[in-house]
């Protein structure tokens, strides 16, 4: 990697910039991030980007707005500082579960944080496991979507467990799920449940057979993991024996990890898209790096290389 590219990060996961930069073997570019006496974000960019093709990491993780305004801010910083390209790096996009008007009166979250980004003076995103892949047609910039399925499936692969089936927690994820049990060579299943709101879901019929397989549930987020568990206790009254979970984006809100301590569930594989904080760590919960994955992606756009042919 020549001097042409800067790799920048914000505060919401420090610990996956570091290791994208290592596996380029490149520094983090030299960059405060703060905050004034009134809580407002103080952003400086402490070295010349003139000209650079520059990269800025920063997840919308909880404390979302927080995250999400050092992303813009640092981009505007990036523009008015002469980068020739920038490049936001949102391991996990927030604000995406509102893709579209499915009430009256609400609005459409994932449209209006994509606006933001191209105002602030974004030239192209990349971003992993969107909740809703229509959400990249909601940009006028190039965006790149990256996708977690080789890193879990390499992990199953290694573990070598039999008679294996993929269920997708909903029939919006059945294509995820596919993708899965094709690679692992797997059988299919679908949850079908209700949601009575937000934050709850009522699990009506598993649609496919599960008794006596080891169940892999796919998912591209786990909140308060209410879905989740209400998943587990299903398939296990359905007579699936081991169940484990991957989830791309671990935002682990309470009472998750009460829910995951109490539950059947054997084994929650999680990405480094979110930095997991120290009262949410929990033995049943395995963390895999996406940031040689990300490493690749920077790479190649750096180079003006395909992207797509990272999952061919």
């Amino acid at each position: 990697m020549n001097g042409t590219i800067a790799l920048f990060s914000g505060n919401a996961n420090l610990k996956l910039a570091e290791d994208i930069a290592k596996n380029l073997r490149i520094a983090l570019g030299e960059s405060t991030v703060s905050r004034f006496a009134d809580g407002e974000i103080r952003v400086k960019i402490e070295e010349n980007v003139r000209g650079k093709d520059v990269f800025v990491i920063q997840p919308t993780s909880p404390p979302t707005n927080d995250s999400i305004m050092e992303l813009l801010i640092l981009i505007d910083a990036l523009k008015r500082a002469s980068a020739k390209r920038i490049t936001a790096v949102i391991a996990y996009y927030g604000y995406a579960r509102q893709d579209r008007k499915d009430q009256p009166r609400v609005p459409i979250t994932a449209k209006l944080v994509a606006d933001l980004l191209a105002t602030a003076g974004a030239s192209r995103v990349l971003t992993m496991d969107l909740h809703a892949e229509q959400i990249q047609g909601f940009f006028n910039i190039p965006v790149d979507n990256l996708y977690a399925v080789n890193t879990f499936v390499s992990y199953f692969s290694k573990m070598n467990i039999k008679d294996l089936c993929v269920v997708s927690p909903d029939v919006g994820g059945i294509k995820m799920a596919r993708a899965y049990a094709k690679r692992l060579g797997a059988g299919l299943a679908i949850v079908d449940k209700r949601r009575l709101n937000d934050k709850q879901a009522e699990v009506m019929h598993i649609i496919g057979d599960v008794r006596g397989k080891n169940i892999v549930m796919v998912d591209d987020v786990v909140s308060t993991a209410g879905t989740l568990v209400e998943g587990v206790v299903a398939l296990k009254e359905k007579g699936a024996k081991d169940v484990y979970a991957t989830i791309t984006h671990p935002i682990l809100a309470p009472p998750a990890i009460e829910r995951i301590n109490n539950s059947h569930l054997k084994e929650l594989l999680v990405t480094d898209t979110i930095a997991i904080d120290k009262e949410k760590k929990c033995d049943r919960i395995k963390v895999l790096s996406v940031a040689p994955l990300f490493a690749e992606a920077i790479m190649r756009i750096h180079k003006e290389e395909s992207v797509s042919a990272l999952f061919i």
